[in-house]
């Protein structure tokens, strides 16, 4: 349900500029489109029900999700395929939720190992052995995909062992979708090609790997923004989640434009003191997040040069260039965050701006879900 609003809200409040997530949106798609691929947003960048629509509206197959309650979220507000694109170590209230979710819409969920497969089977109660949890009966399963680690070294098997694990999947009753993969190693300033290069290698040795296992057509799913550009023979699907807003991160990486950020904080300068520009967002606004390679902890949309050098709980410090007149105190500022999915969980709503004024808001309604 969106909000119109009945006066401003105070700073710091997170606004979408409709016009520039649209353009986003329509942009990916196309170029999934072109390529004859699946497109399957993450919607862990937004949480939110209404950017979902719009990216579903526009020829989304489905999102990608980071917890299962991200999934119940947009499952109920009407998506009918979701993946869960992490392994899970399943718990027995966990696993009932699963399998009731999986009566209502296409699930998939990510494994990387033999004993995952089979501690999930043995939940659903598909498996020998003594169930952890009372056996759904008949049992209602997620399909699998396995994660192979493309380099990025967080999680994911070794390309050459996914056809094991998806043997342990068709031999505990499940369907294995494919395999899939997140080059997180491509948030750098260079390498993203060569990033996309070693996932597209690796995903095609898992690819045999299933093959081999008996899997005939896997189906083949990777992406990430910095990548996405790069992500296209051999994949059936991409996955890119943060292209939808934009953030600092991308904006230096050169992914994206100050044209293309649809996600700002809007804040007020409150103190120029030692002649910095001192805001009243601080890291409970925008995120702690500020990767090696990252010239601040964020920046401003109307002040390009301008670096967010300082950040605390409530206030930050930007430094502007020598010479350049500050903002008067009381002005509002647009920050750009550095990391826009850290941005979304902090706040319970989103202010929808079209030419320049604030018309709804959107709930961030899977904030906070972890689990």
């Amino acid at each position: 349900m969106s909000t119109l609003p009945t006066s401003r809200p105070s700073t710091p409040f997170a606004v979408v500029d409709r016009d520039r997530l649209q353009a986003n949106i329509d942009r990916v798609a196309r170029l999934a489109a072109d390529r004859g691929q699946a497109l399957r947003p993450h919607a862990k960048t937004h949480k939110c029900p209404q950017i979902a629509a719009l990216q579903l509206e526009a020829g989304a197959s489905g999102l990608t999700v980071a917890t299962l309650g991200e999934a119940e979220v947009f499952a109920d507000a009407g998506c009918t395929d979701l993946l869960i694109a992490y392994p899970v170590w399943w718990d027995a209230d966990r696993a009932g939720r699963v399998a009731q979710l999986a009566a209502r819409v296409r699930l998939a969920v990510g494994v990387d190992s033999v004993e995952a497969v089979q501690h999930l089977a043995s939940l659903l109660g598909t498996a020998p052995g003594r169930p952890l949890a009372a056996p759904i009966s008949p049992p209602t399963l997620p399909e699998l995909v396995v994660e192979v680690d493309c380099g990025h070294h967080r999680s994911g098997c070794a390309p050459q062992d996914a056809g094991a694990v998806a043997r342990a999947g068709v031999e505990a009753g499940f369907v294995v979708r494919g395999v899939f993969a997140f080059p997180g190693h491509s948030y750098t300033p260079t390498g993203r090609e060569e990033v996309a290069e070693q996932e597209a290698r690796d995903l095609a040795v898992a690819a045999d790997s299933l093959r081999g296992a008996g899997i005939l057509e896997p189906w083949v799913s990777g992406g990430s923004t910095p990548t996405v550009e790069h992500e296209g023979h051999g994949f059936d699907e991409v996955r890119p989640g943060v292209y939808v807003m934009g953030d600092a991160q991308q904006w230096e990486l050169g992914t994206c434009s100050p044209a293309d950020i649809a996600l700002t904080v809007h804040a007020t300068v409150v103190s120029h003191a030692g002649g910095r520009l001192v805001l009243d967002a601080g890291s409970k606004a925008l995120g702690a997040d500020r990767a090696g390679w990252a010239t601040g902890f964020g920046r401003l949309l109307d002040h390009p040069e301008a670096r967010i050098e300082l950040l605390s709980e409530h206030h930050a410090v930007a430094v502007m260039s020598e010479g350049t007149e500050l903002p008067p105190l009381g002005t509002e500022v647009r920050v750009v965050p550095n990391h826009a999915c850290n941005a979304v969980n902090l706040t319970d709503e989103l202010w929808v701006e079209v030419d320049g004024r604030l018309v709804e808001s959107w709930p961030v309604a899977a904030r906070g879900l972890n689990a």
